[in-house]
């Protein structure tokens, strides 16, 4: 049996704001890895590419709107910066 990657521990340092805030950062993460794994079969973070963000927000967010591209990329920047990399997407 293998464990789950543990989101809300992965992002506990870099989390910071309101109770509202820091759990739609969380369950957006949690989305994120979902989609990542089922297309990519990577659940870990420290897996990742830069192409994986990419892919989410270019293409499995595609159909959403410009202000739910947004809050995602803010999640996606939390998740960069508690990975220690320099990605830089585009909205």
């Amino acid at each position: 049996m293998s464990m789950t990657f543990d989101m809300e521990l992965f992002l506990s340092g870099v989390l910071t704001g309101s109770h509202t805030t820091r759990q739609r950062h969380l369950r957006q993460a949690k989305a994120i890895q979902t989609a990542i794994a089922e297309r990519w079969q990577r659940d870990n973070p420290w897996t990742w590419q830069r192409k994986h963000l990419a892919w989410f927000l270019n293409h499995h967010l595609n159909q959403h709107t410009e202000s739910t591209r947004y809050y995602y990329l803010l999640t996606m920047q939390l998740l960069t910066h508690r990975l220690g990399k320099t990605w830089q997407f585009n909205r």
